[in-house]
């Protein structure tokens, strides 16, 4: 009862939602031109290449052979495989698919670290002179899952 109330005033003062979110239907001057500043600054921090150009993050995820929505026995038969890749803003780094049935452990995960390392080498110039060192961006998940 209490949101249907605050939709309308909110409705009745101009507002529409966009995304999940209440917004002003038409923004005013002000407005726009704060928009534009703001996105001139973060535009040109991502120009500097003040550390984002540094981090690089990683990844796994299954890859199914066959779609098992449409075939039953592809869910029996568990056709998948775990794509592993790590990515900086400029795209894909390094990547490996396990075996079939493989997934990564604490001993893979230290090979893929150090496989890792090897492809920054090899494929980033500003490393190989150890002049920017690179931010590691990881999820928390504990060692055994690893």
């Amino acid at each position: 009862m209490l949101t249907r109330a605050v939709s309308r005033c909110l409705k009745a003062m101009g507002e529409i939602i966009k995304v999940g979110r209440w917004v002003p239907h038409q923004l005013t001057d002000r407005q726009q031109e704060n928009r534009k500043i703001v996105s001139e600054i973060l535009l040109s921090r991502y120009k500097c290449k003040s550390y984002l150009h540094r981090i690089v993050t990683g990844n796994e995820k299954w890859i199914y052979f066959k779609n098992p929505k449409c075939n039953r026995t592809a869910v029996q038969i568990n056709c998948k495989t775990m794509l592993c890749i790590f990515w900086d803003q400029e795209g894909s780094i390094y990547y490996e698919l396990l075996t079939h049935g493989k997934t990564v452990i604490t001993d893979h995960y230290k090979q893929q670290l150090l496989n890792l390392n090897n492809a920054i080498l090899e494929k980033l110039e500003q490393y190989k002179k150890r002049q920017h060192k690179v931010i590691f961006l990881d999820n928390n998940a504990p060692s055994h899952c690893a």
